[in-house]
């Protein structure tokens, strides 16, 4: 009976902790990022190429993918959705991989001109696989910040099935900006969750374990002593 109720508990602790995993939404607005940096590991438990550390959430980005902030003498953007630095590329295509996966959305804001851009989602690492989906971004003009052409902001957002471990911002290089980029929400607004926010299947396990266990107990009629 007890290995019974353990074994159940266990595996009702592991869906519990699957679906807490599946509902986490994670938000990549790359403050604290040198202008100019790559991004590099920053959100990998790394640092940017000048030596800043982020959230570690398991993300990492090619070497072609930089942050730039608005207070940067070369910016010409303004108004970003957060804070004050953005992502761009200025060689090929700008690759973001998630090893772990994420699914059901993808979003983001953006800023371009006159130039149009696209953003792949694949189930493979380093844009590879299959396609899970695309996102066609349209020029949005200049913005109304006159001294800022790039102050224009509009949502990119995708909902695909599948399990996707890569993306690739493509597009003409040092033409588009990017900002809160969000895994798991097809929404840029979603509020994020930080890792540690998620139970981990061990401990929901273990906690799960003892409840059932101790109900159990509780619930055994005694044998009454003859």
């Amino acid at each position: 009976m007890c290995k019974n109720l353990l074994k159940a508990a266990l595996v009702a602790a592991t869906c519990l902790a699957a679906s807490a995993s599946d509902a986490t939404v994670i938000k990549l607005d790359f403050e604290g990022l040198g202008s100019g940096a790559q991004i590099g590991a920053f959100y990998n438990g790394g640092t940017d190429s000048m030596g800043n550390a982020g959230t570690n959430y398991g993300i990492s980005f090619g070497s072609n993918t930089l942050a730039f902030q608005e207070s940067d003498p070369y910016a010409n953007f303004s108004r970003a959705p957060s804070g004050e630095t953005v992502m761009y590329f200025l060689t090929g295509t700008a690759i973001l991989n998630y090893a772990p996966g994420f699914t059901e959305g993808f979003s983001f804001y953006y800023s371009t001109v006159t130039f149009a851009a696209r953003v792949q989602v694949y189930d493979g690492l380093n844009a590879t696989g299959n396609l899970l989906g695309e996102i066609q971004l349209g020029a949005l003009g200049y913005g109304p910040d006159p001294d800022n052409p790039y102050s224009n902001w509009a949502i990119g957002s995708l909902g695909f099935a599948g399990n996707a471990r890569s993306v690739n911002f493509g597009g003409t290089v040092n033409r588009v900006g990017y900002d809160n980029i969000t895994f798991g929400s097809t929404n840029p607004n979603d509020v994020s969750t930080p890792p540690n926010d998620v139970p981990e299947p061990g401990t929901l396990a273990l906690l799960m374990a003892c409840g059932v266990a101790a109900l159990a107990q509780q619930r055994t009629p005694r044998r009454r002593s003859r």
